[in-house]
């Protein structure tokens, strides 16, 4: 044995190191894909505003184009406003009643006040008087009231969009009826677009917030830079669900093979290439950048 290694030592030597080679790139290897911070299981977000009028009536006109980009307070659609031009008509007549009625009822009072030292006017007859201009004055306060709802609704018929965004899936037509609290369009706010990304729990521990991110999107040229903004600190857990008698519905199976959890992780976008569209839902690959001095560390708590 001794004068084989000593004919053959260099070959031996050589495939030790070929052996102990392989078994740190296979560790690597290993740990990147099954504990380094990436994830395929990423998707853009973006928040949606349902718009909804505050007013009822008939579409008079749709002002937008499906996925067409508006800014905030451009117009989206017209409801009919004849009816609330109407409600605004007869609010102002009533408003001008009711100072007619008030300015005779305060007269009357200053009159009933000045004839009091005359005798010929009772106590109760000026309290009275002076009663009665009282309510005068606050049907005038409700009467302006009610034209300032009114012109508050007449301006409501023109629904204008809240922030810089797309219009989606838009089915509006005119001759619709929009409901009030009923949404009738969406715009997806282009200020608020950002990654999701997916990990499995095991990978937490080299994941903290302010970390460095690199986002691939499917079929896209170029790399998206940002950093993880926040960290989900929760997901469903089925066997909490009550049954019939309210008690937690626990499943009763354990497979041997326990897949871990995936928690999503908020990436906001620092930079995107020139050139490339941003469409909520679209899937991505992101790669969370460690810092060399975190490797291995707990996950951070930003609070």
């Amino acid at each position: 044995m001794i004068a084989y290694l000593q004919r053959n030592g260099g070959r031996v030597a050589m495939t030790a190191a070929m052996i102990a080679c392989a078994g740190v790139l296979g560790h690597h290897v290993w740990d990147y894909y099954m504990n380094a911070p990436w994830t395929r299981d990423g998707r853009v977000s973006a928040d949606s505003v349902r718009i909804a009028p505050q007013v009822s009536g008939t579409i008079d006109s749709v002002a937008v184009t499906d996925n067409q980009f508006v800014r905030k307070g451009d117009l989206l659609y017209k409801i009919g406003p004849e009816s609330f031009e109407l409600a605004v008509e007869l609010a102002r007549a009533t408003l001008d009643s009711q100072r007619e009625t008030m300015e005779f009822k305060v007269s009357n009072a200053n009159r009933a006040i000045r004839l009091k030292d005359a005798g010929t006017v009772s106590a109760e007859s000026i309290e009275q008087a002076t009663r009665e201009a009282a309510a005068a004055r606050a049907d005038v306060r409700g009467a302006e009231a009610a034209l300032a709802i009114a012109e508050l609704d007449l301006k409501r018929t023109e629904v204008r969009a809240p922030v810089d965004g797309y219009v989606t899936n838009l089915h509006l037509r005119p001759g619709d009826y929009a409901v009030a609290g009923t949404p009738a369009i969406t715009v997806i706010d282009a200020g608020s677009f950002g990654v999701t990304g997916y990990f499995r729990e095991t990978q937490f521990g080299r994941i903290h917030v302010g970390d460095a991110v690199r986002v691939k999107l499917m079929g896209m040229p170029g790399t998206i830079t940002g950093h993880v903004e926040s960290v989900g600190r929760g997901i469903a857990d089925s066997n909490i669900d009550p049954d019939a008698y309210g008690l937690p519905a626990v499943d009763p199976v354990l497979d041997w093979v326990r897949l871990a959890q995936r928690i999503p992780v908020s990436i906001h976008i620092d930079r995107i290439p020139e050139r490339m569209l941003l469409a909520t839902g679209m899937t991505a690959t992101v790669h969370v950048d460690e810092a060399p001095s975190r490797g291995g560390a707990a996950a951070a708590d930003p609070s």
